[in-house]
């Protein structure tokens, strides 16, 4: 049976440092490093005139100004 992993890639993984002292967990910084370039290009980076966090604000007003729309019906009906 053929392994799951390719042996350059373990190759590539054991030359990062830090494997005697903090094994599997040597990687957290470069995750870290890649989340926050992440959330920087998400606030940063806009497509026309949006980006993410301005639909996702947009989105949220919708959907609260609809709850505030069902809450009047329903006090109406009372």
């Amino acid at each position: 049976m053929k392994p799951l992993y390719s042996p350059t890639i373990r190759k590539i993984l054991d030359k990062y440092p830090g494997k005697k002292t903090f094994g599997i967990y040597r990687f957290l910084p470069l995750f870290f490093i890649l989340g926050a370039a992440l959330e920087f290009s998400m606030i940063n980076w806009t497509v026309g005139e949006t980006n993410f966090y301005r639909t996702f604000k947009r989105r949220q007003a919708k959907n609260f100004i609809e709850e505030k729309l069902i809450e009047a019906k329903l006090k109406d009906k009372a």
